[in-house]
């Protein structure tokens, strides 16, 4: 039970975090490529749109290409999950837990202090929860990085929960 998260406060409804669970969900980022690529951020309809077009393009131009296989794709999801830092955006969970309109600061809980940050940056807060494959278990069970990656080489560590006020 000491991995178990909450965000609670001035929210409309507490949520319970399980990081454990977190390796499996689409969502996930990869940590060693998520802050140093340069590329701009994009809405999903557009980079859709974007990567069809070019898959259109390439196939009027070499034919079609058939996909590696399914046991192939596995394969190397299995290796990245065994061997990758992976994080999580919050503002999934942000959104889930609903702030309330009065809300405006988030208040990180760690082992040893609390850290308060504006609530419109909480909502761009990556929560690492695995490195190098493993959970964070020594100064876990999740860490904060700041949505710019201002803070990728010192995150905050020992993390213990969330509160909206």
């Amino acid at each position: 039970m000491e991995n178990i998260l909450h965000i609670k406060g001035n929210v409309k409804f507490t949520i319970t975090l399980d990081p454990g669970v977190w390796i499996f969900d689409d969502r996930k980022v990869d940590l060693d490529t998520y802050f140093s690529s340069n590329t701009e951020k994009e809405d999903e309809l557009s980079a859709y749109t974007k990567s069809i077009s070019a898959h259109w393009d390439r196939e009027i131009r070499e034919g079609a290409v058939f996909p590696p296989t399914l046991k192939t794709e596995k394969k190397f999801e299995k290796e990245k999950i065994i061997n990758g830092s992976f994080g999580i955006p919050f503002k999934h969970f942000l959104k889930n837990a609903e702030p309330k309109e009065d809300a405006s600061m988030c208040i990180i809980e760690t082992e040893y202090n609390t850290l308060e940050v504006p609530l419109q940056e909480a909502y761009t807060f990556i929560i690492g929860f695995s490195k190098n494959g493993k959970p964070l278990k020594e100064d876990g069970p999740v860490c904060v990085y700041f949505g710019d990656g201002s803070n990728v080489n010192e995150p905050i560590t020992h993390v213990r929960g969330f509160t909206i006020k």
